[in-house]
């Protein structure tokens, strides 16, 4: 994740800086083909999103609980896409031009530190920004993992428990927890900064090394780590009791089928049972949460191994792009898994195309 750190010394007499690219980075036509990846990755999120944004927006779907909360996870994932990797790509592409490392590349920052009055570094923003948006993510998928479990296993007060209102603050909760969470570090200590890494090319935390010393309050950047493991095994948790629940009624619906069980049983008949969209949502939240947690294994093992003193800059690189790249699968997902969403997708191309041929004639 993007609070994966990098460390930093404080700046010396006579040290040198870190090597504008890794081994694997270096030469033009590897800088190049990361630049294409970083745009072609950017080009997906931004186009993926918007058009499940789009999707959402013109179907009464959007004015639902579980409406509500896939447009927050959209507009999360579009924003890595529209500011995280882009500057990304600034940065590598003004490396490429200048061959002189800009001011938030990994031990340049550091040079001004100590200076007050120094220039603003973007890494900064952009740093928090790609915290925040991967805890609102995670938080959002943790809500509709709930909901779904709430529509399963307690179809008939679904309407009370999970309201428009809950929702919409529960949202709002999920957006400004996630980033004082992505902002605590700079908030808590002195003793970090945001700087460009030369191994995941991206903007992390870094604690500030003191004769090669970790700070005191370095266990600070434990929250991340602490608070994604619990709250995706919580969300993990949920779907496993929602899918028994589901796996439980399908079988009483063989057995009734069969002639296993009478019209008594609490199957045939019953309102209390959960409704097909209802086990159909609740499958492809389940799919969205396995394809979130798969995207986040490797920095799990990038965070393990730091904890050891591995530094992985090659696998560093592939663990946070692959997180990155987790913000344009929900259109994939959705289309495959939601027909509600694939008629809506029918729907706007099929507007799109009728508006191109009125517009020729």
């Amino acid at each position: 994740m993007m609070e994966m750190v990098n460390q930093t010394l404080t700046p010396g007499i006579g040290e040198t800086l870190a090597p504008l690219c890794t081994n694997c980075y270096c030469g033009l036509l590897n800088q190049t083909l990361t630049v294409m990846f970083m745009v072609s990755l950017a080009f997906a999120i931004i186009v993926g999103n918007v058009v499940t944004l789009t999707v959402l927006m013109q179907t009464r779907h959007s004015r639902t609980p579980q409406g509500y909360l896939k447009v927050s996870l959209a507009i999360a994932d579009m924003m890595v896409g529209v500011l995280v990797v882009p500057f990304s790509v600034y940065t590598e592409i003004s490396l490429m031009v200048t061959r002189a490392p800009p001011l938030w590349y990994q031990d340049v920052s550091k040079a001004s530190l100590g200076d007050v009055s120094g220039p603003w570094q973007p890494c900064m923003l952009i740093g928090p920004l790609f915290a925040g948006c991967t805890f609102v993510s995670i938080i959002t998928i943790f809500l509709m993992s709930v909901e779904r479990s709430v529509a399963i296993l307690r179809p008939l007060h679904k309407d009370t428990l999970v309201t428009h209102r809950r929702t919409l603050f529960l949202t709002l909760v999920s957006w400004a927890g996630g980033f004082l969470l992505a902002v605590a570090p700079l908030i808590l200590s002195n003793s970090f900064t945001l700087e460009y890494n030369e191994c995941s090319r991206m903007c992390i935390y870094a604690p500030i090394l003191t004769d090669l010393q970790l700070p005191p309050d370095a266990n600070i950047l434990l929250l991340f780590p602490a608070f994604d493991f619990t709250l995706l095994g919580g969300t993990l948790a949920i779907n496993i009791l929602s899918f028994s629940s589901i796996r439980r009624y399908s079988r009483k619906r063989k057995l009734l089928s069969e002639g296993g069980l009478g019209t008594d049983s609490g199957t045939g008949g019953c309102p209390h049972r959960p409704s097909f969209s209802d086990i159909k949502a609740a499958k492809t939240i389940g799919i969205l949460t396995f394809a979130f947690t798969a995207s986040f294994s490797p920095i799990a093992v990038f965070v393990l191994g730091n904890v050891v003193g591995y530094t992985w800059c090659k696998f560093s690189f592939f663990a946070f792009w692959i997180l990155t790249a987790s913000s344009c699968c929900n259109v994939i997902i959705y289309s495959v898994r939601d027909q509600r969403f694939r008629k809506g997708l029918n729907l706007l191309f099929q507007r799109e195309r009728s508006q191109a041929h009125t517009d020729k004639y």
